[in-house]
């Protein structure tokens, strides 16, 4: 197999190193000039090394990027996003390969390897939503890794049928089955759970849940998922998304539930919006809570905003945070890479040996410069395939 070494790079602002790949994997990191002159070289000119990076939560489908301008209308509730969603989707081609391929060209163009998207399944798309990114994914010829969350946007027990189509999705290679809002969405959240463990459990897949209700009622349904997670067989397999009524909770309040999510192995994403209420990151950190970053929707008919760098919402979180310190600054970019394995079902990824061939190339004094300037990706290699040279994508 042929090897490639990216010569005279500083892996997280260490010393010059040579990162020797073979194939789509990182088999040595040795000082620079150390690595054999077998196979390809590639000149790292002394740039910045990070893990590439991995969104955690993304919706590739619902996007019209590349598509004429869409203005932003409808209701801004989640119940008035859905209505107006739904009204109009059919209209602009709302799924279709393009705008998703487009997209993905975008993430690894701002250095992401790695995407777990929710997909949305309901009565209306069926499956076709998941149907439409495979094309995008095999579009793109390996460069990416994508995995599927098959997504009920519209609810889950008030539209008969969509437990099916979640079934479905999962016999169908979706590693995870989503649910949203149980209380205000389905209003009957022990159903919903009922339904979505039931299949999850039978399926063998994860489950992710988006909350957007805030205060008690979202306390109310972290408690019942933490208990449903400790009684199930999916201890360390569920995600909660967004979440934002923990950051609006006393701080006792907040302990007792982050208490509970890491004893049933619950994981957290986030996609740090401005103006929420700042997670207790530091308990989640403490207590071993996965958190994940991601991009959530971009250009589509939620929010006109999104450009899919994930190192910008890094810098979001920290910027939503409070983050000052070099360590906590180290951290948010931690969050967008190596921390975020298991959302993508790595054991590990990171600049290694046995980490998958995945990393970027800024140019940057160290990680925090790279943060807080978010500089063009000079390389990036994902799965050992140079997919981004000077910024501009190969593929």
């Amino acid at each position: 197999m042929t090897h490639v070494t990216l010569t005279n790079v500083r892996p997280w602002g260490a010393e010059p190193a040579d990162i020797v790949m073979s194939g789509a994997e990182i088999v040595a990191v040795v000082p620079a000039g150390r690595a054999s002159d077998d196979g390809e070289r590639v000149d790292g000119s002394g740039f910045l090394a990070l893990p590439g990076l991995v969104n955690a939560h993304a919706h590739v489908d619902k996007s019209w990027w590349g598509k004429p301008w869409v203005s932003y209308a409808g209701e801004a509730t989640t119940q008035g996003r859905i209505a107006h969603e739904r009204a109009m989707r059919d209209g602009l081609g709302i799924p279709n390969a393009e705008s998703t391929t487009a997209v993905l060209r975008e993430f690894l163009r701002h250095g992401t390897t790695a995407v777990r998207t929710h997909v949305d399944v309901d009565l209306g798309v069926g499956l076709r939503g998941i149907e439409t990114v495979r094309e995008a994914v095999d579009a793109l010829d390996g460069a990416i890794e994508v995995e599927i969350v098959a997504f009920p946007q519209d609810g889950v027990v008030r539209r008969p049928g969509v437990l099916d189509l979640l079934d479905r999705a999962a016999g169908a290679g979706a590693t995870s089955i989503g649910g949203i809002d149980p209380a205000s969405i389905d209003r009957d959240p022990v159903a919903q759970l009922d339904g979505l463990f039931a299949v999850a459990e039978r399926r063998g897949v994860g489950l992710d849940i988006h909350l957007h209700d805030g205060g008690e009622l979202g306390a109310f349904q972290f408690e019942l998922i933490i208990d449903r997670t400790r009684r199930s067989g999916l201890h360390g397999r569920v995600t909660i998304s967004h979440g934002f009524a923990l950051g609006e909770l006393p701080a006792n309040r907040q302990q007792e539930l982050l208490d509970g999510c890491a004893e049933a192995g619950i994981a957290w994403t986030t996609v740090a919006p401005p103006r929420t209420a700042p997670l207790p990151w530091r308990g989640m950190r403490d207590r071993g809570v996965p958190i994940g970053l991601g991009t959530d929707g971009i250009r589509d008919l939620w929010s006109p905003f999104g450009d899919g760098d994930l190192l910008r919402v890094a810098l979001g979180f920290a910027r939503l945070h409070g983050l000052r310190t070099d360590e906590e600054l180290a951290h948010a970019v931690e969050l967008a890479s190596t921390r975020a394995a298991g959302f993508v079902h790595r054991e590990v990824h990171g600049i290694a040996a046995g980490a998958p061939a995945d990393i970027v190339l800024v140019d940057a004094e160290n990680v925090q410069d790279a943060l807080v300037r978010t500089p063009r990706r000079q390389l990036v290699v994902s799965g050992g395939r140079i997919v981004v040279r000077d910024g501009e994508l190969q593929v």
